[in-house]
């Protein structure tokens, strides 16, 4: 059964964020929401207390959510801004472009730090790591992405976590993409910062971040909060003291977001979600290959939230006419960010079920026929594969 609507149903986003949301959260929207009012405030530590327990921590066990406007990169460099002391260091484990992000936060906070670069189709180097951090006791943290979604390599956050305990460095996770689908143990991993966003897994909204960090962490270093907007004590002070944004909060994101988690824990939480999204990933990437487009990664490192796709070597194969073909269809993909490959991406993610990567599919093979052109691992586009062939494109 196609969950999508035929007559209302907006064009369906196989990015990795914004993403498809359901109707019901876009409904949820369809509110307003005075941001000082008891009933507002009520939600937000709903949703605070909400994330908490899907990452299977507590208050009681000293951890907190922070809940920050704005996107993703916000959280991140809020964690930067607040929780380095002025004598701290940290290093920054590379394979993609937000990785890098982090590394251009740094040096405009002008925080020391050190680089660990690895190929954007190789997982960081743990024995590089160990030999740095043995090397260097200046080092107070570690900073990773967890699926950088550059390309959709899944990064090792355990192994990384563990070498952070052992030489007594905080670990910063940027789990913007897998956080709410891919199991995280923040015991095992040694999680001490970990930053989300509300349009990612859980399929809300964009409009707001968010931060889980053990309390006694986050506001060691409040007095050298080097933001005033992303200073993340204090935010957390202003929740304790009456529940409140400081500042303007994203209200209807907020609506939105409760619907979202509402849905998730419905559909059975983490476990669920990520069920679904590998056989969203795994319907795609068998698809793709069937018509003779190669993944950029090996699939013992590959995650099931976006996938990068090699661009046929056909000279007929034009991105942006493919990307404008597919939107006139129904279907927005993403393209490529790599240094060292021309490749577009495909997200598995947001509410989308494996009918909807079937009708990508099919819609891929249409356009791939329309433009003449043929996959690198397939013969000819021709002659659309059997499997595709009653697989509705929901136009």
């Amino acid at each position: 059964m196609n969950p999508h609507p035929l007559k209302t149903r907006d064009k369906l986003l196989f990015t990795p964020g914004p993403l498809t949301t359901s109707a019901s959260v876009k409904q949820a929207m369809l509110h307003d929401a005075g941001s000082w009012h008891f009933e507002f405030n009520e939600r937000v530590r709903w949703t605070r207390e909400q994330l908490l327990a899907i990452a299977d921590l507590s208050q009681a066990d000293g951890w907190e959510t922070v809940l920050l406007q704005g996107s993703g990169t916000n959280g991140v460099e809020a964690v930067f801004a607040t929780c380095v002391p002025p004598h701290g260091k940290v290093c920054v484990l590379t394979n993609g472009a937000y990785g890098q992000r982090m590394v251009r936060m740094l040096q405009l906070l002008k925080i020391p730090h050190v680089v660990l670069n690895a190929k954007e189709n190789e997982l960081p180097d743990l024995s590089k790591l160990e030999q740095t951090l043995s090397a260097d006791p200046d080092i107070t943290h570690v900073a990773a992405v967890h699926c950088e979604t550059t390309t959709g390599i899944l990064n090792p956050i355990a192994e990384i976590g563990r070498l952070c305990r052992q030489h007594a460095c905080l670990f910063v996770v940027d789990a913007m993409s897998s956080f709410g689908a891919i199991p995280i143990d923040f015991e095992s991993a040694g999680v001490d910062f970990l930053i989300s966003s509300a349009n990612k897994c859980f399929e809300g909204v964009p409009g707001f971040c968010f931060v889980l960090a053990r309390r006694e962490t986050l506001l060691a270093n409040e007095a050298h909060a080097r933001s005033l907007s992303l200073n993340l004590a204090d935010q957390l002070r202003g929740f304790e003291r009456n529940g409140q944004f400081r500042f303007t909060p994203p209200t209807h994101a907020l609506l939105a977001f409760e619907q979202a988690l509402k849905e998730f824990l419905a559909e059975g939480g983490v476990t669920a979600r990520y069920r679904r999204y590998q056989a969203n990933h795994a319907a795609l990437v068998a698809g793709m290959k069937q018509l003779g487009y190669k993944p950029y990664l090996p699939p013992e490192i590959q995650s099931c939230i976006i996938t990068a796709f090699h661009c046929p070597a056909d000279q007929r194969f034009h991105f942006a006419e493919f990307y404008q073909r597919l939107s006139q269809k129904g279907f927005i993909i993403y393209p490529g960010k790599l240094t060292d490959a021309e490749t577009f991406r495909v997200g598995s993610i947001g509410h989308l079920f494996e009918a909807d990567m079937l009708a990508l599919l099919k819609a891929v093979a249409a356009v791939q026929t329309e433009m003449h052109f043929d996959g690198d691992l397939h013969p000819a586009p021709n002659e659309m594969p059997a499997r595709f062939q009653t697989v509705p494109l929901f136009l």
